[in-house]
């Protein structure tokens, strides 16, 4: 059963089975990058990648930061998220 998303400075953090997944982000004033999204191979497709990008977008909204996707699944992410264009 998947724990709650935990933010830490730089990443976001989601454990599961003994494993953890992450999505790391750098942050520059009112701008964040959002570099690397990370789930071991014994848990991909559960949608936990999902999870971190949201939680870590929903971060970016309430901080009023500008984010960057420059991982692709973040990026794929916003595409078919329209919700969060505003913000990217």
């Amino acid at each position: 059963m998947s724990q709650a998303v935990q933010h830490q400075p730089g990443q976001f953090l989601l454990r599961e089975d003994g494993l953890t997944c992450e999505l790391h982000y750098r942050r520059d004033g009112d701008t964040v990058w959002m570099h690397h999204t990370e789930v071991p191979a014994a848990l991909q497709g559960r949608g936990l990648a999902a999870q971190l990008v949201e939680a870590a977008l929903a971060w970016a909204s309430q901080e009023g930061l500008r984010v960057v996707p420059s991982c692709s699944y973040v990026a794929r992410y916003v595409q078919r998220h329209p919700k969060w264009q505003s913000i990217c």
